[in-house]
């Protein structure tokens, strides 16, 4: 088996009166993709600042690559590691173009084909229109894209990202999703980290949820339904009142009329159940989103969230 292309180890985070990560042990794998998920401060940014060596850690180990990534032999590595951070800033009085032909030099291109790579790149993220206007000019948004374009430089073996979809409008944010995917089956391992949940689980093979440093909860999204035993929530159509009267289903019966919160494990057996009954017209079947997900862990963790259509505030 291939070994990890990042790998934190008892890793510790500490400041004079902080503890920004405690004992954080995680792995990601070529082509994995991870979601980083928790509260204003709940040590997401850094870690991802270690992964990347700005930061050394307390205690623990990190390998990036094979290699401590604060090492000398680092240097050439971080030529293949593409970051955005989550404050994007660049140089006001630049052109988009300027800017980015200038990151593209910075990850080691030369020579005539510099420009035309982030000519490719603007175009990638929908900022070629605005590519000889100074950056002053661009929308938070526009900006972001820029931000996107410059951590996709090179392709990169491994992408750190940090609420890259902030100021995205839902076409843009789509487009980019397409764009992990695409990174993905090239190779190429994300750690994603968000606070607008939705949409976010169907591009995303585990998630890591931190809170005040610590890792509350680390796996796939059906490991970690099955950890939280959160029920599966069935809305069968035309049956009405027959689910009241039937001794198999009250049970499962919730104050919402013909709703079910059914344990996964009784999913299959319940389905079959309502299958077989003559005056079903259609079924709907609705597992635990990330979102829900997220909210339960948070709460056994006595961390106050709500969770909305938007996102997570706190």
């Amino acid at each position: 088996m291939n070994s990890p292309l990042v790998s934190l180890t008892n890793v510790s985070m500490k400041y004079k009166k902080l503890d920004a990560l405690t004992s954080v042990n995680m792995t990601l794998n070529q082509g994995e993709v991870l979601g980083l998920f928790g509260h204003n401060g709940a040590g997401k940014t850094t870690m991802m600042k270690l992964i990347l060596g700005v930061l050394t850690p307390t205690e623990g180990s990190i390998e990036v690559m094979g290699m401590s990534p604060e090492s000398v032999e680092a240097w050439h590595m971080r030529s293949k590691v593409g970051y955005l951070p989550e404050n994007v800033s660049f140089y006001e009085q630049l052109t988009g173009l300027e800017v980015l032909t200038y990151f593209v030099k910075l990850k080691g291109g030369s020579g005539k084909k510099v420009q035309q790579q982030a000519i490719e790149l603007l175009e990638q993220v929908g900022v070629a229109h605005a590519m000889k206007r100074q950056v002053k000019t661009y929308s938070k948004g526009m900006r972001q894209r820029l931000g996107l374009a410059q951590a996709f430089i090179g392709k990169p073996k491994l992408l750190l990202l940090d609420e890259p979809t902030t100021g995205l409008d839902p076409i843009a944010t789509a487009d980019f999703y397409q764009t992990v995917d695409q990174l993905k089956t090239q190779g190429t391992s994300v750690i994603l980290c968000s606070h607008v949940l939705p949409g976010v689980e169907q591009h995303i093979d585990r998630a890591m949820i931190l809170s005040s440093g610590k890792v509350l909860a680390m796996g796939s999204l059906a490991e970690l339904r099955q950890q939280a035993n959160l029920p599966v929530v069935i809305k069968p159509v035309g049956l009405n009142g027959s689910l009241c009267s039937d001794s198999k289903l009250t049970g499962f019966l919730t104050k919402q009329a013909n709703v079910l919160h059914v344990p996964e494990q009784d999913k299959l057996a319940t389905l079959r159940h309502l299958l077989a009954h003559d005056s079903l017209h259609d079924i709907h079947v609705e597992p635990a989103n990330l979102e829900q997900v997220y909210q339960y862990y948070l709460s056994i963790d006595g961390q106050p969230s709500q969770v909305t259509k938007a996102g997570v505030q706190h």
